[in-house]
């Protein structure tokens, strides 16, 4: 597949990074011939510098024969323009745009992106993707990472395994034997910064942090077989009322459950802007470094903290605080991955990375087969795909271990009907069902040719 990718920021080299890695024809374009070099000098890529949204750069990059074309630039209309000249010059066949503004993301104007309007197959909102992930580590506050898949059926739970873990040193294999009614499958561990995919006869330690899978009615089981409680948040504290804190609050108002939500913003306008926008929340202007402002907040009382600013340092600092003064769990929006490391060391319970959501997102559209959803772990180790099984699939009829799945390539549920199956060796993999699969980086081209016959992009 012919890929040219607009935007050689965090999010296009991390695309980059994926396709090029899957041995698809990739070119990156971006005006920062900085960026480009990085690109190029890191990856197997190829890199033209120059504005994305003009017709010559984009014909040097090979639009004539493209596939598909990412626009990914820090600009709206940058990206919208790009679609629009590869649509209107190069009928490349599918485009994909992330967009912030919430004005273009309103649903009452959709209709703009239309093939006869603005020709966008598919619109990217970071800041959307990062509300749902927000609200995501709400619904499992003991977790430090969280995801839904099967159409909410079944949850995907990072747990960090401390001292009351009472499953510390047993083998994996022992699990079923131990609890024999749950749906609960460790599909990957982290030890000693190192993600893998276990063995059977694996067992878990102390210090580890474990992805695992389970049915939605079972996570609060889950979170007890592992040693973390299930707390109800009632009272949440906001820091950050720009895009990302203004559409958590409004999901938190919308909710059946009575939740006490406090916005803190520093900007004076932003502040009065979310005030007008929300109904039950209150909003407090300030800085949320201020440890006057958060005992105005009651942060002593507050169930979870969200630092969701855009700066990393603010977030993380705010947290900090916020822990020191009574509050029982924080969350944190980290853009550089090189500071998810101190998270642990600086009591931050979980964090949400907005880079790993987009290239999620991303990825969802792109994928082989009948992918019907993608979730980054980590920095780009490891993927869960959901997919549908075809007929032509080499793992359709199947019993599970008659399937020569890779090393690092775990299971972790099957969707039969509208049932949730738990994987076994007997289980018989049928078309039409759904599967749910944790794959190390290196072995996704093989997950694709387990998923597809032939080259099924869209």
């Amino acid at each position: 597949m012919k890929v040219i990718i607009c935007g050689a920021g965090q999010v296009g080299w991390q695309i980059a990074r994926h396709l090029s890695g899957e041995r698809n024809d990739v070119t990156v374009v971006d005006n920062n011939p900085e960026l480009v070099n990085r690109a190029t000098d890191s990856l197997d890529v190829q890199g033209i510098a120059g504005f994305a949204s003009y017709p010559d750069i984009l014909d040097r990059a090979g639009a004539r024969d493209a596939d598909m074309i990412i626009a990914a630039t820090h600009s709206d209309e940058v990206n919208m323009v790009t679609c629009q000249v590869a649509h209107s010059v190069f009928a490349i066949p599918q485009k994909i745009a992330r967009l912030r503004s919430q004005s273009y993301l309103d649903a009452i104007y959709s209709d703009l992106y239309r093939r006869d309007h603005m020709p966008i197959d598919v619109v990217i909102s970071p800041e959307k993707e990062v509300a749902e992930a927000a609200l995501q580590r709400l619904s499992a506050p003991s977790a430090f990472d969280t995801e839904s898949f099967l159409n909410g059926k079944t949850q995907l739970l990072g747990l960090s395994l401390d001292e009351d873990c009472p499953v510390v040193n047993t083998p994996l294999r022992q699990l079923t034997d131990l609890f024999s009614t749950l749906t609960a499958i460790v599909v990957g561990i982290r030890r000693d910064g190192a993600l893998f995919a276990p063995e059977p006869n694996d067992q878990l330690f102390i210090g580890d942090q474990i992805y695992v899978f389970t049915n939605t009615e079972d996570v609060n089981r889950t979170l007890e077989v592992f040693g973390k409680s299930a707390k109800k948040q009632e009272r949440i504290v906001i820091i950050g009322g720009g895009n990302v804190g203004l559409a958590v609050a409004k999901k938190l108002e919308e909710r059946s459950d009575r939740v006490r939500a406090k916005v803190i913003e520093n900007n004076r306008a932003r502040a009065e802007f979310a005030a007008d926008e929300l109904e039950r929340t209150i909003v407090l202007h300030g800085d949320g470094l201020s440890g006057d402002l958060l005992k105005e907040a009651n942060i002593s009382k507050a169930d979870a903290v969200l630092a969701l600013t855009d700066d990393d340092k603010t977030n993380i600092l705010a947290s900090v605080r916020a822990k020191s003064q009574g509050g029982k769990m924080a969350i944190c929006l980290v853009n550089d991955p090189t500071m998810v490391p101190l998270m642990d060391p600086l009591n931050i319970d979980a964090y949400i990375n907005p880079r790993s959501t987009t290239v999620s997102s991303i990825l969802r559209h792109i994928r082989h087969g009948r992918v019907r959803n993608v979730y980054s772990i980590g920095d780009a180790e490891a993927e869960i795909i959901e997919a549908q099984v075809l007929s032509t699939s080499p793992i359709a009829g199947k019993p599970m271990r008659e399937i020569d799945f890779p090393e690092g390539v775990l299971v972790g549920a099957i969707l039969k009907g509208d049932k949730v199956a738990r994987p076994t060796g007997a289980l018989r993999v049928d078309e039409g069902d759904v599967i749910v699969l944790f794959s190390m980086a290196a072995d996704i081209p093989a997950v694709e040719q387990l998923l597809q016959v032939s080259i099924d992009f869209f």
